[in-house]
């Protein structure tokens, strides 16, 4: 169970006129409290996880973000959780400080980078990357989030061949989006047009998820979860998949029958015929939007750390600061 402690920082939590009435370490303490009371009810471990800064983006110093990164591992070495997660994170620089204080802590230490095939946002390969992860102490290293499953598979194929071929070892990990990402760039969904508020279309079926259970399996990933996008039955299909490996199913397969079984009580004949897993392995799925691409075009401003365009601050956001922003992205969708 992970601990929800997602850009839980005090710098993040801070960030462009936050007003909130608790602290960072109160938000820390709550969320290792949640997931182990529910790790409780079974035979789980529980992750507390730091992600990256707006500091790092900023431009502050080593010093200074792994400050930051101290403060929320105090609080889950208070709590007593079993692993660390350094996740989510577009700068391999940055992860390699997650990890570096993360690992003082004796405790085992997984690292994940947001990125895809093209590596991270300053073009380190994802080998190079994963290189670098196990050197600075991961136990465990992948990708997690940007991109679609079938994605990140191939990303964290890249760091096992890498890891491997510099005589290494590690284990490896892949949470992905539950989102169709065929279109991205190296920022991957942040960049879509469609990004936040409107991703329903790009969802993952709950088969698209058998598949992405067994490739990542296949892969020799042995840590296999989601990100944004995962709903209940997405990981309930996951572990079904992998229920010959594990030995078991999942509690949740009793509110269902496996590939569809459970049509063959179906009213209409049809639909019954649709009672196995050849008809849905080889579904292909329509949109029923017939006005709407396939395909979206990334945005890809191509800003990253360093570029004055990130620098974060306290207040909020003014007036002047989101006209800024409004021209670019008309320039920018202009020029593409």
């Amino acid at each position: 169970m992970q601990a929800f402690t997602f850009y839980a920082s005090d710098d993040k939590l801070e960030n462009r006129g936050q007003a909130l009435k608790i602290t960072g370490a109160q938000v820390n303490e709550a969320a290792c409290d949640l997931a182990r009371e529910v790790a409780n009810e079974g035979d789980a471990l529980v992750a507390g996880g730091v992600s990256q800064t707006p500091s790092y983006l900023s431009c502050k110093s080593e010093a200074e973000v792994k400050a930051i990164f101290k403060k929320q591992m105090d609080v889950f070495i208070k709590k007593n959780v079993d692993f660390l997660i350094a996740e989510y994170f577009e700068h391999v620089e940055e992860a390699e400080w997650a990890v570096q204080v993360l690992k003082t802590s004796g405790k085992p230490v997984a690292a994940t980078l947001c990125i895809g095939p093209q590596g991270d946002m300053h073009g380190v390969s994802p080998g190079d990357c994963a290189v670098r992860l196990v050197k600075a102490g991961a136990k465990i290293v992948g990708v997690n989030c940007h991109f679609d499953p079938l994605t990140c598979v191939k990303t964290v194929k890249m760091m096992k061949a890498a890891v491997e071929k510099a005589g290494l070892k590690a284990h490896f990990i892949v949470q992905p989006l539950a989102y169709h990402t065929p279109d991205c760039n190296c920022q991957g969904f942040i960049d879509l047009p469609e990004f936040p508020f409107a991703l329903e279309p790009r969802i993952l079926t709950r088969w698209d998820m058998h598949q992405y259970a067994r490739e990542a399996y296949n892969a020799g990933i042995r840590y296999i979860g989601g990100c944004c996008g995962f709903e209940p039955y997405h990981t309930r299909a996951v572990a079904e998949e992998l229920a010959p490996e594990r030995g078991f199913l999942p509690q949740g397969s009793d509110k269902h029958g496996l590939w569809g079984a459970g049509l063959e009580m179906h009213t209409k004949p049809w639909v019954r015929a649709r009672a196995h897993r050849d008809y849905w392995e080889k579904l292909r799925p329509a949109s029923g939007r017939p006005q709407c691409p396939s395909l979206s075009t990334p945005e890809g401003w191509g800003v990253t750390k360093g570029n004055p365009e990130l620098l974060q601050h306290r207040e909020a956001t003014t007036a002047e600061e989101m006209q800024q922003v409004l021209d670019r992205q008309k320039k920018v969708k202009s020029s593409v």
